[in-house]
């Protein structure tokens, strides 16, 4: 593995890692804003792994890789995820203490 090769599952959970932060930081808010669906579109290339179940990995490539890999077959992958608070089933919210400033207007 490249060591700029990044799996898919690791890709998508740090967009739940990120969501959770954001979760936890808005917490008790006055302002939350509830998430809908989130769309991450990935270029990916899939690679043999006799360590994957099914034997094939998907690894998302950044832009720089994507340009190197002219003899490679790449796939466009549009990954739609619709975040759920696991123990009530119900969409999560994200909010910001900074409730902004209406100065300038």
């Amino acid at each position: 593995m490249d060591r700029h090769d990044i799996e898919l599952a690791d890709a998508i959970e740090a967009i739940r890692l990120e969501l959770l932060d954001a979760s936890e930081r808005g917490r008790g808010q006055a302002v939350q804003f509830e998430v809908g669906p989130v769309t991450l579109d990935f270029t990916v290339e899939l690679k043999r792994d006799a360590r994957a179940k099914g034997g094939v990995k998907a690894w998302v490539l950044s832009a720089d890789a994507e340009a190197g890999l002219a003899h490679t077959r790449t796939h466009k992958v549009s990954v739609t995820l619709t975040p759920k608070d696991a123990s009530t089933g119900r969409s999560i919210d994200i909010s910001n203490p900074d409730l902004g400033s209406r100065d300038g207007f």
